[in-house]
C-alpha cells in the first residue's frame, strides 16, 4: 500500500471515528432527557434529527472511503452502491434541512413580542416534528434518482459513459436529463441555505440591537451575563457559518466533478473530506449547549435513579 493511500485511510477512519463518537455523545444526551422525563425543548428534537442524520452521512460515506483506501476496491454490489449513496444523499439532505429548521425556529424565539413573528412563538413549536418527518420523506423521495445512476465496479453492462471511482460508478446520462435531475437535488439545498443565511443576519441583528439597549442598564449583573437563548443563538450562528463553509467547498467539488469524466483521485478524496466534513464538527460546536455532555456522570446518576423508582413503583 502507498503511502499516500495510507495517509488518507488514516484521515478517514480518524474522521468517522470522531464524528461518530460526537454525534453518539448527543443523541445520549437527548435519550438521557428522554428517561429522566426532563422537559423536552422543540430544539432538542430537531437536534435528534440532525445527529441521526449526520451519522447516517459519515458512517455510509466514511466507512466505504476508508475501506476502499485500505485497499479494498469493489467490496460493494450493484445494489450495496445504490443503498449506500442513496443513504448518504439522505442523511446529507436531512441535515441539512435540520440545520436550516433549527436555525430558523431560533430566530423565532428570540424575536421581540412586537415583531411579526409573535404569532409563529406560539404555534412554531407544535409544527417541529411535522417538519422534520417531512424533511425525510422529501429526501428520501428526490434521492431515488440516485438509484437510476449508480451501480458498481464490476458492471458488465455495455456503458459508454461511465464514472469510475474506487468502490462505485456512476453512468452520465443525456445532457438534458443530467441537469433536470441536478436542479432537482440542488434546489432544496440552495433554498436551505438562503434560508440559513436569511436566518443568521436576522439572529445578528437583533443580538446587536439588544447589545445596544443592555449598554444603557447600569446592572453588572445583566451586562455581563448572556441569556440561554443567546448562548442558543450563538451556537446556532456558529453552526450555520461552518455549515455554509463546508456546503460551499462541497459544491465547488461537485461542479469540478461534472466538467471532468474522470476527476482525479486527489479531488474525490478531499471532496470526500470536506463532506464529512460537518457532520463530524457540528456535534462538538453543540456540546457547549449540552451541559450533561460536559459532565456525563451526572447523566448517568439521573438515569439510575429514575430507573430504580421506575422498579419501586412497579413492584
Amino acid at each position: 500500500m502507498a503511502f499516500r493511500d495510507l495517509a488518507m485511510a488514516m484521515v478517514y477512519f480518524s474522521q468517522t471515528l470522531i464524528g461518530t463518537v460526537g454525534n453518539v455523545l448527543l443523541l445520549y444526551h437527548c435519550s438521557c432527557l428522554h428517561f429522566t422525563k426532563s422537559k423536552l425543548r422543540p430544539t432538542d428534537l430537531i437536534l435528534k434529527h440532525l445527529l441521526v442524520a449526520n451519522s447516517l452521512v459519515i458512517l455510509f460515506r466514511g466507512v466505504p472511503e476508508t475501506m476502499a483506501a485500505f485497499g479494498l476496491k469493489d467490496f460493494l454490489s450493484d445494489l450495496g452502491c445504490k443503498l449506500v449513496l442513496y443513504v448518504h444523499r439522505v442523511g446529507r439532505g436531512v441535515s441539512i434541512g435540520s440545520t436550516c429548521l433549527l436555525s430558523v425556529f431560533q430566530v423565532i424565539t428570540i424575536s421581540p413580542r412586537n415583531s411579526r413573528w409573535t404569532d409563529l412563538k406560539l404555534t412554531a413549536p407544535e409544527y417541529v416534528s411535522i417538519i422534520s418527518i417531512l424533511c425525510w420523506i422529501l429526501h428520501m423521495l428526490l434521492n431515488t434518482i440516485v438509484l437510476m445512476y449508480v451501480t458498481d465496479r464490476r458492471c458488465h453492462k455495455n456503458i459508454t459513459y461511465r464514472k469510475e471511482f474506487e468502490y462505485c460508478s456512476t453512468i452520465r446520462q443525456q445532457k438534458s436529463r443530467t441537469i433536470l435531475h441536478a436542479a432537482l437535488l440542488f434546489l432544496p439545498d440552495a433554498l436551505c441555505v438562503g434560508l440559513m443565511l436569511w436566518t443568521s443576519s436576522s439572529m445578528i441583528s437583533i443580538l446587536y440591537r439588544h447589545k445596544l439597549r443592555m449598554q444603557h442598564v447600569r446592572k453588572t449583573n445583566f451586562t455581563q451575563r448572556s441569556s440561554p437563548e443567546t448562548k442558543a443563538t450563538k451556537t446556532i450562528i456558529l453552526l450555520v457559518s461552518t455549515f455554509v463553509c463546508f456546503y460551499s467547498l462541497s459544491s465547488i467539488f461537485q461542479a469540478l466533478f461534472t466538467l471532468y469524466n474522470n476527476p482525479d483521485r486527489f479531488l474525490v478524496n478531499v471532496a470526500a473530506v470536506v463532506t464529512g466534513g460537518y457532520p463530524t464538527v457540528s456535534p462538538f460546536l453543540l456540546i457547549k449547549h449540552f451541559p450533561c455532555i460536559s459532565n456525563l456522570t451526572d447523566c448517568v446518576r439521573n438515569k439510575k435513579t429514575y430507573n430504580v423508582k421506575r422498579i419501586m413503583q412497579l413492584s
